[in-house]
């Protein structure tokens, strides 16, 4: 049987890649990574302040180091930030062993889960209408989430727990296809 392959959350900011994560590596048994967290470790400051000192070229860069140390990990369930996905440097190094979830939700639901931590979101915080900010991402994030996803989750009109469930049953049906053709 080959190894389980990483499970790679991506969707807007705001969707929960973080706290379905949390659960889904409990229930899969596997370790929970922030990308972003590490990220802000690495450089004791938070996203936005890394944006405001160092700027987002120094953020992706630091993406990608973080990115090329997951690869070389046992498979976990990995939260990365809304953009990771569109730096070719980071994704080259887990694309390959990971199964990619697109947790979807609309824009405006978007906004409305983050609240008042919209502020820590460097892409949002400075928009004068975060809705509409958060629109813009859609339009340009949405299709590539899409393309790029094994499995296609739509947050909208379902708890959380129903994601997590849909989640775990198709990562392990996906394991068990690939351990059959083995």
């Amino acid at each position: 049987m080959s190894d389980p392959k990483h499970v790679i959350l991506v969707g807007l900011p705001g969707v929960g890649k973080s706290s379905v994560g949390r659960e889904l590596g409990s229930r899969l048994s596997r370790r929970f990574v922030d990308l972003d967290l590490l990220i802000e470790r690495s450089f004791r400051k938070s996203v936005a302040e890394i944006f405001a000192s160092h700027g987002e070229p120094a953020f992706r860069e630091t993406e990608a180091d973080v990115s090329r140390a997951l690869a070389a990990t046992p498979a976990s369930v990995i939260a990365p930030g809304g953009g990771w996905l569109f730096n070719p440097t980071a994704t080259a190094h887990l694309l390959g062993r990971s199964r990619i979830i697109y947790l979807r939700v609309s824009p405006e639901a978007a906004v409305r889960r983050m609240g008042r931590g919209i502020g820590r979101r460097p892409l949002l915080a400075s928009a004068a209408d975060p809705y509409q900010a958060m629109r813009d991402l859609f339009e340009a994030r949405g299709p590539t989430y899409e393309r790029a996803a094994d499995l296609i989750v739509d947050t909208m009109d379902v708890g959380r727990s129903h994601v997590i469930a849909s989640v775990v049953e198709q990562v392990l049906a996906a394991e068990r296809d690939q351990a059959g053709l083995q």
